[in-house]
C-alpha cells in the first residue's frame, strides 16, 4: 500500500501527517498503532514523535487522531494540532476551521507570523481540569495546586492538571533543569507506579522574565521532546495562577525546538482556555510503500523538501538559542 505523508513540526515536535480526507485510506486501530511504532522509529528512514491522522468529521471541518511512537493514542496534541490546522485550512482554502479531537471540537485559525515568513496558526487548548480524577492522579485529595508530592520530591512543588492530556508541572530553577531529576522522576511516573496509573507528561518551567518562560517536557509515550504544545499551554496557565505572568496577556514560551506564544483566558474562577500560537512547518512530503498488516519494513520514495520553510525556522531557532544563552 502506498501512503502519501508530510513530515511536519510544531516547535520542533515532529510528526508524520497522513491525509484520510482526500485519500481513500482505511486503517484498523491495530494498524494505526503499528504504523506509528514503525514509521516513527528514529532508527529507520523517517522518524517522528508521532503520526497525525487527518480524517473526515461529521461535525467539524476535520478530525485529528494522534498516535505516539509507542503506539498509544494521545487525547490531544497542541503542536500537532497546529500542523493539522494548517493542512485543513489550506485544503479547504479557509483561514479558520473547527477540528474534532478526542475530548473537544477546537477552533483553529491562521495567525500573524510568530516569526517573519513562518506559517503560524492559533489553536484552542481546552477543556482544562484540575480534578485529579481526570488525569488520573491517585492522592487523598481532589486537586494539587503548588504542593509537594513527598514520594516524588522533598524539594519540588507541583501542580497537576488535564488540558485534556494529563500534566504535572513544576516551576524550577536553572540547576533543576540541568540536573537528572526530571528524567528520573518522569521515568518513575511513566512506569509501574501507584500515583499515575496511566502515566503523565512532566514539565519543568524556568521563569525568565515577565512574559517569558522556558519549558522542557518529558512526554508520556514519547520521552523528552523538543516541545509539547499542551505542556507549554499548561505551564503558562500555572505561571499565571502563580502570579508570575498575567491572564489575557501573551507569554513567550521557549523550548528546545524553538518558541510559541500562549495567552491564558480566565473565563471564570474555575474555567480557563488557552490560545497556543506558533509555527506549522512542513519539512518534506513523500510516498511510503508499506503493508499496514505487517509494517516492520517499508520503502520511502523521493522526499520533496520545503527548503525555504526550514531555512526560516532555523533562523528562529538561532534567535531562541541566543536569547536563552543570555536569559537562562
Amino acid at each position: 500500500m502506498e501512503i502519501e505523508l508530510i513530515k511536519c513540526h510544531g516547535s520542533g515536535n515532529d510528526f508524520l501527517l497522513i491525509d484520510e480526507i482526500s485519500n481513500n485510506y482505511s486503517f484498523t486501530e491495530v494498524q494505526r498503532a503499528e504504523l506509528a511504532k514503525t514509521l516513527c522509529n528514529r532508527e529507520k528512514e523517517l522518524g517522528a514523535d508521532g503520526i497525525l491522522y487527518v480524517m473526515k468529521s461529521d461535525k467539524a471541518d476535520g478530525r485529528m487522531r494522534v498516535f505516539n511512537t509507542d503506539g498509544s493514542e494521545a487525547s490531544m496534541c497542541g503542536n500537532g494540532l497546529r500542523c493539522v490546522a494548517r493542512y485543513v485550512c489550506e485544503l479547504l482554502e479557509k483561514d479558520e476551521a473547527l477540528i474534532e479531537t478526542m475530548k473537544a471540537d477546537l477552533l483553529v485559525k491562521k495567525e500573524q507570523d510568530v516569526y517573519e515568513g513562518i506559517p503560524t496558526y492559533l489553536v484552542e487548548i481546552s477543556p482544562v481540569s484540575f480534578k485529579l480524577e481526570d488525569l488520573p492522579l491517585h492522592l487523598n485529595q481532589d486537586t494539587l495546586l503548588n504542593e509537594k508530592i513527598p514520594s516524588l520530591s522533598e524539594q519540588l512543588i507541583f501542580t497537576a492538571l488535564a488540558v485534556p492530556n494529563p500534566h504535572l508541572v513544576s516551576i524550577v530553577e536553572k540547576q533543576d533543569v540541568e540536573s537528572t531529576i526530571q528524567k528520573e522522576l518522569s521515568e518513575f511516573v511513566n512506569g509501574p507506579n501507584e500515583l499515575f496509573p496511566d502515566g503523565v507528561n512532566v514539565s519543568f518551567v524556568k521563569p525568565l522574565k515577565k512574559g517569558h518562560i522556558y519549558v522542557r517536557t518529558f512526554e508520556r509515550g514519547v520521552g523528552f521532546t523538543n516541545a509539547c504544545g499542551t505542556a507549554m499551554s499548561a505551564s503558562t496557565l500555572v505561571t499565571c495562577l502563580s502570579g508570575l505572568n498575567d491572564f489575557e496577556q501573551s507569554v513567550e514560551v521557549y523550548n528546545n525546538g524553538g518558541k510559541v506564544r500562549c495567552i491564558v483566558h480566565k473565563l471564570n474562577e474555575e474555567t480557563f482556555k488557552i490560545d497556543l500560537i506558533g509555527n506549522a512547518t512542513y519539512v518534506y512530503s513523500t510516498l511510503v510503500d508499506v503493508d499496514p498488516d505487517n509494517p516492520t519494513t517499508f520503502t520511502c520514495g523521493m522526499k520533496n523538501e520545503y527548503l525555504d520553510e526550514n531555512v526560516l525556522y532555523s533562523k528562529l531557532q538561532e534567535d531562541v538559542k541566543q536569547f536563552l544563552q543570555v536569559n537562562m
